[in-house]
C-alpha cells in the first residue's frame, strides 16, 4: 500500500497549525487547508491532487488509538476512493474543527480537544457529510463531460463510473473544485465495495515502524541546547542548590532557576542531568500523609453532600430497612508512561516556536506559534504540555533552541494523576432479589476539570460538575437511585486520565451488583439481566461474553467474573477468569469481551483498542500504589514498578456486536469492567472480596 510519507512527516512536525487565506484563490467552497501544487481543497476535510493523492485532515490527535485511521477510512468510504491513495495530515488549529462535543461532555464551547473517547463521535457526521459533497462535485464534473445526468454516475476505488467510462478523482479534481458545492448531499445508499467496517492498514503503522513518525523528543533544530529540569512540589518552592558543583561540570551553558524550577542547559541531556543531579536542589513543601485513603475518609464522613442524580424516592423506600451497605475505594492512579514530559521551543527576533505533545491544541495561551506534536503514550499525561513554559523561557535566556525532558524520576514527581474516588454504595433487595433502590456516596475531585481549568489560565474548580462524575448513575432500571457527592481536597496536582472518572464507578457499581447478587442468592448473569429491560444493548453484551466464555455462573470455586458497562456512547460486556498466584498477587488468565459501540469504521482498530485499554487497566488495577510526599508521588524506577509483562498477558478475545446505533467511543471503554470483573473472579475462586485498587490482598474483606 502506498502511504503518503510526506504528509505524515509534515503531520509530526513544522507544518502543523499554518493556516493561510484563500481569499484569492477561486474556490466556491472555503477551505482552512493549505494546498500544495497540484492539489485541490474540498472544504475543511479533504484535499485531492491531479496524481489521485487523497488528504484527510484529522482535527482530532492520534494517541494509539487509530484515530488517523478510522476518520480517513469514513471519507474514504463515503467518497469511493482507493484505500492506497489516501493520506493524512493534522488539521490547522482553526475553531472550525473545535469538538462538537465540548459542551455535551461539560467542556468549553469550541475546544479543540481529543478525550473521553469522542474522536468518531463529534467528526462521523461532518467527515461523511463532507466526503458526500465532494464526491458529488467530482460526479457533476464528470457528468458534465460526458452531457449526461449525474444519477446516472456513481464512484468506486477511486474513479467516477458510467457504465465501461471512467474518470480519476485526480483528472476531475481541479474542475471539481471550481463547482459550487450542493447545500444537501446525499449520502452513498449503496453496500457494493465499502469500505467501512474493514480492517485496513493503519496509515500511521508505517511511519512508526520505521521511526519516521516524529514525537516531541524526537525534534531537533540547528544549534539546539538540552535541559534538564527539577520542579516544586504543589506549593511548595525551590530553597537552594550547589552552584559551585554546577560550575564544575563539564558542557554546562546556562542555568535558571525561580521558586517553582531550577533548570541547567547544556550540550546534551545527559550532560545537564548529571550536572542538575550534582547540584542536588532541596525544595520545601507542605507535609503531606504518605497514604492520601484518610483525606477521602474524611471527605466522606465530615463533607456537605450534593445531590448529583436521582430518581423516584430512595428516602421513602427504604424508610424503616437496613439497606445492604459497602464501601469502595479507587487511589489516585498515574499515568506510568513511558514517554518523559518534553517541549522544544525556539526564540528569535522576539518571537517563539514551541513543539510539545497535547491533546488539547489550540487551547489555552501560549506565547508561541505551536507545532502540536503526537503523543507517545495514550493515557492522557499529553493533556498539557507542562515544560513548554520553561522551554520558551530558556530559549530566550540563552538566545538558541533548547529542548527540555524531565527524567523519569522528575515526570513521575510531576504526574497530574487522577484524583481517585471513595464510595459508600447502599442499596435495598426488592421481591425475588430486584434491587429497589440504591444509592452512592462518593468522595472525588475533578481531574479533567482541573486540566481544563489550568489550560485556560483559571485555578481548579472547586465544586464538582459533570467532568468528575459523568459515569456515576447505574445504568440498571432501578426505581429508586441517588448519587450524593462531596469534593475532596487533595494535595496533589490532578489531571485527565484515560477513562476516568467512569472507570472508577464501574468499579463500584458492578463490584456492588456483584455483592448484591450473591446476597440475594441470584447468579450474577441473570441478576444483571433482571435489572436491564431498559438498557438492551448492555443485556446483548453481557449474554455474548458469557457465552464466548463458557460461563460457569461464578458459583463458589470458580475463577470467573462478570462486569459491563455503558459509557461514550458504547456498550461492553467482560468475562475474566483470575486468580491468586502463589506469589500472592492477583494473576489475570482471560479477558472475553462483546462490545456494541454501533457502526464499526475499523474492525481491525476496533478490537485493538478494546484489547489495549484491558492490557492496561490491569496494570491499573495492580500495580502498588506510590507513597505520597508534599503532594508528589515519590518515584519508582520504571522495573521496579511491577508493571505487567508480556509473559503476564492474559488471553484477550474481543466480539464486536453488528449496530446500527449511532456511532460510540472505544478507546476508553476497555478500561472499566476489567476491575470489577476481575475482582468477582477472585471472590469466586477464594472469598475475598476485593473492595479498593489497586488490589491489596492484605486489605480484602
Amino acid at each position: 500500500m502506498r502511504i503518503d510519507r510526506r504528509t505524515l512527516l509534515i503531520g509530526g512536525g513544522a507544518g502543523v497549525g499554518l493556516v493561510v487565506a484563500f481569499s484569492l484563490w477561486p474556490h466556491h467552497w472555503k477551505s482552512e487547508l493549505v494546498a500544495a501544487k497540484g492539489e485541490e481543497t474540498f472544504g475543511n476535510f479533504i484535499k485531492i491532487a491531479r496524481d489521485g493523492r487523497i488528504t484527510v485532515a484529522v482535527p482530532q490527535v492520534e494517541t494509539g488509538q487509530g484515530i488517523w485511521t478510522a476518520l480517513p477510512q469514513i471519507v474514504a468510504d463515503e467518497l469511493g476512493a482507493a484505500w492506497e491513495t489516501i493520506g493524512v495530515e493534522p488539521a490547522p488549529l482553526s475553531k472550525a474543527f473545535a469538538n462538537s462535543l465540548a459542551e455535551e461532555e461539560g467542556w468549553p464551547k469550541g475546544i479543540r480537544i481529543t478525550a473521553n473517547s469522542t474522536s468518531v463521535r463529534a467528526f462521523e457526521q461532518p467527515l461523511r457529510e463532507a466526503a458526500a459533497t465532494a464526491r458529488a462535485m467530482l460526479v457533476g464534473a464528470a457528468a458534465d463531460r460526458w452531457n449526461i445526468d449525474p444519477s446516472e454516475c456513481d464512484t468506486a476505488d477511486g474513479f467516477v463510473i458510467n457504465g465501461v467510462r471512467t474518470f480519476t478523482f485526480g483528472e476531475l479534481a481541479e474542475e471539481a473544485a471550481g463547482r459550487s458545492p450542493p447545500s444537501n448531499a446525499p449520502l452513498k445508499q449503496t453496500t457494493k465495495g465499502r469500505l467501512i467496517g474493514q480492517p485496513l492498514q493503519r496509515l500511521d503503522a508505517p511511519a512508526k515502524a520505521d521511526g519516521s513518525w516524529r514525537f516531541a523528543g524526537d525534534v531537533r533544530l540547528p544549534g539546539m541546547l538540552f535541559a534538564s529540569v527539577r520542579m516544586a512540589p504543589p506549593g511548595g518552592k525551590l530553597e537552594g542548590y550547589s552552584k559551585s558543583a554546577i560550575a564544575a561540570a563539564p558542557g554546562v551553558r546556562h542555568v535558571s532557576s525561580n521558586d517553582r524550577w531550577i533548570a541547567v542547559v547544556a550540550d546534551s541531556w545527559w550532560q545537564a542531568e548529571r550536572a542538575l543531579k550534582a547540584a542536588d536542589p532541596k525544595f520545601r513543601g507542605a507535609r503531606t500523609p504518605a497514604d492520601l485513603r484518610p483525606l477521602f475518609d474524611q471527605a466522606l464522613a465530615e463533607g456537605s453532600a450534593k445531590d448529583w442524580f436521582s430518581t423516584g424516592d430512595y428516602d421513602g423506600a427504604t424508610r424503616g430497612s437496613r439497606p445492604l451497605a459497602a464501601t469502595y475505594y479507587v487511589a489516585p492512579s498515574q499515568h506510568l508512561g513511558l514517554e518523559p514530559v518534553t517541549a522544544t521551543a525556539h526564540s528569535a527576533n522576539g518571537k517563539a516556536a514551541l513543539w510539545a505533545a497535547t491533546q488539547a491544541p489550540g487551547f489555552g495561551k501560549r506565547d508561541a506559534t505551536f507545532y502540536p506534536m503526537p503523543p507517545g503514550e495514550p493515557a492522557g499525561r499529553a493533556m498539557e504540555a507542562d515544560a513548554a513554559p520553561i522551554a520558551i523561557a530558556l530559549s530566550r535566556a540563552v538566545g538558541r533552541p533548547v529542548q527540555v525532558v524531565l527524567s523519569q524520576s522528575s515526570s513521575q514527581n510531576q504526574d497530574r494523576v487522577s484524583p481517585g474516588a471513595l464510595a459508600r454504595m447502599t442499596a435495598l433487595p426488592g421481591p425475588g432479589g430486584v434491587t429497589a433502590a440504591w444509592n452512592m456516596r462518593v468522595a472525588t475531585a475533578d481531574g479533567l476539570g482541573a486540566a481544563l481549568a489550568r489550560l485556560s489560565g483559571k485555578d481548579p474548580p472547586g465544586e464538582l460538575g459533570k467532568t468528575a462524575l459523568d459515569g456515576s448513575a447505574p445504568p440498571y432500571s432501578i426505581p429508586n437511585v441517588r448519587v450524593e457527592a462531596m469534593s475532596v481536597n487533595l494535595p496533589c496536582s490532578i489531571g485527565y486520565l484515560r477513562g476516568s472518572p467512569h472507570r472508577e464507578f464501574a468499579f463500584f457499581t458492578e463490584s456492588f451488583i456483584d455483592e448484591l447478587a450473591h446476597a440475594a442468592g441470584v447468579e450474577p448473569l441473570a441478576f444483571r439481566m433482571s435489572l436491564l429491560g431498559n438498557n438492551g444493548r448492555l443485556a446483548r453484551c453481557l449474554q455474548a461474553a458469557a457465552r464466548m466464555a463458557n460461563w460457569d455462573g461464578g458459583v463458589p470455586g470458580s475463577t470467573m467474573g462478570l462486569a459491563g458497562a455503558s459509557a461514550f456512547g458504547s456498550h461492553i460486556g467482560l468475562v475474566a477468569t483470575a486468580s491468586i498466584g502463589q506469589d500472592q498477587r492477583v494473576k489475570v488468565h482471560r479477558l472475553i469481551a462483546a462490545v456494541d459501540c454501533g457502526p464499526v469504521i475499523n474492525s481491525s482498530v476496533a478490537k485493538q483498542q478494546v484489547e489495549a485499554a484491558m492490557i492496561w487497566a490491569i496494570a491499573q488495577a495492580t500495580v502498588a500504589s506510590p507513597e505520597w510526599v508534599a503532594g508528589m508521588p515519590r518515584a519508582r524506577p520504571i522495573g521496579g514498578i511491577a508493571l505487567p509483562r508480556l509473559g503476564d498477558a492474559p488471553e484477550v478475545m474481543v466480539e464486536i456486536i453488528p449496530s446500527s446505533e449511532a456511532p460510540g467511543g472505544l478507546s476508553g471503554l476497555g478500561t472499566l469492567p476489567v476491575a470489577p470483573a476481575v475482582a468477582n473472579a477472585i471472590y469466586a475462586g477464594s472469598g475475598k472480596r476485593l473492595r479498593a485498587l489497586p488490589f491489596d490482598l492484605m486489605d480484602a474483606a
